[in-house]
């Protein structure tokens, strides 16, 4: 007995509350699609189908069993077409976003060499800090940094970033470092309006989270500005490892209250459930695990 077959052959008799307009819409005869259905029935000792001289409609077990059955053959659809889409090349446009800085950095370089790679397909790149709505801005992925709040979209992770405080050695070395969390009321502080809205830094140890609020001497939606008034001597500042990965890797920056950062957060693709994985989508993730490497946890 062919499963899939006798799974088909029910959900169509079901959803199309007959024999022949399911036999018509299969390309079978209603006599085969009757024989798949009486074999599946048989197989599962239970009748699926209340049939009448007008109508045919499932059974309470056949409804209940409709429903897994479809999900089974959604998923058998999916990965037939996943495979194909694995041999396809990648071709036709292709829209991907990500964060301003971020996307300037890392996810601008990638685009860049995966168009070279796939001349057939079409990119766009948007770059904003804004959270785009994928589907209805026809967006095909987006590179995004945290935890995911929609669950309409599916992820692979390629990576992690810190939330760091850093300061030039400079202004250390006239001011002193902060020792906890606390000492940072004394400082001269440069706030990053784009990574906390608010006033407050947040920190955490050993699970234990904390609250600062700052009385901020400079404030800023540009995580460039921020970083290079932090290395001009301005202060303390907080931004994502990422965004000060340069400066801190020259000792143009300092990393400080390591020890009191909260956990990573994720750097991941993302693309909407209700579409499959394309060619474009695919081979772009392949790149980013290759080619890329977006770990910024061990900088300092």
């Amino acid at each position: 007995m062919d499963r899939f077959a006798t799974l088909a052959a029910f959900v169509k008799v079901a959803e199309l509350r007959g024999f022949a307009p399911a036999a018509r819409r299969l390309g079978l005869s209603p006599s085969a699609v009757t024989r798949l259905v009486a074999a599946l029935e048989e197989h599962l000792g239970v009748r699926l189908l209340q049939r009448t001289t007008r109508l045919v409609t499932p059974t309470d077990e056949g409804e209940r069993y409709l429903l897994q059955a479809r999900r089974i053959l959604a998923e058998l659809d999916e990965a037939d077409a996943s495979l194909q889409a694995t041999r396809a090349e990648p071709s036709g446009r292709f829209t991907v976003s990500a964060p301003l800085v971020f996307g300037r950095l890392h996810v601008g370089p990638l685009f860049s060499a995966y168009l070279s790679r796939y001349p057939a397909v079409h990119g766009e790149l948007i770059l904003s800090d804004r959270m785009i709505n994928l589907i209805d801005e026809g967006v095909d992925a987006a590179v995004r940094i945290g935890h995911l709040a929609d669950s309409s979209l599916r992820s692979r992770r390629i990576g992690e970033t810190r939330r760091v405080v850093v300061a030039s050695p400079d202004y250390l070395a006239r001011s002193g470092a902060p020792g906890d969390p606390a000492d940072i009321r004394t400082h001269r502080c440069i706030h990053f309006s784009g990574f906390a809205p608010g006033s407050d830094w947040e920190f955490e140890q050993n699970g234990a989270k904390a609250r600062v609020t700052i009385d901020a001497s400079f404030v800023t939606n540009s995580a460039d500005t921020a970083i290079q008034h932090a290395i001009s001597s301005g202060g303390l500042t907080m931004v994502l490892a990422y965004q000060a990965a340069n400066a801190i890797c020259s000792g143009a920056l300092r990393i400080v209250l390591a020890e009191y950062e909260r956990p990573p957060l994720p750097i991941q693709i993302v693309y909407p459930t209700s579409r499959l994985l394309s060619a474009k989508v695919r081979a772009f993730i392949d790149m980013a695990v290759t080619d890329t490497d977006w770990s910024f946890t061990t900088l300092g």
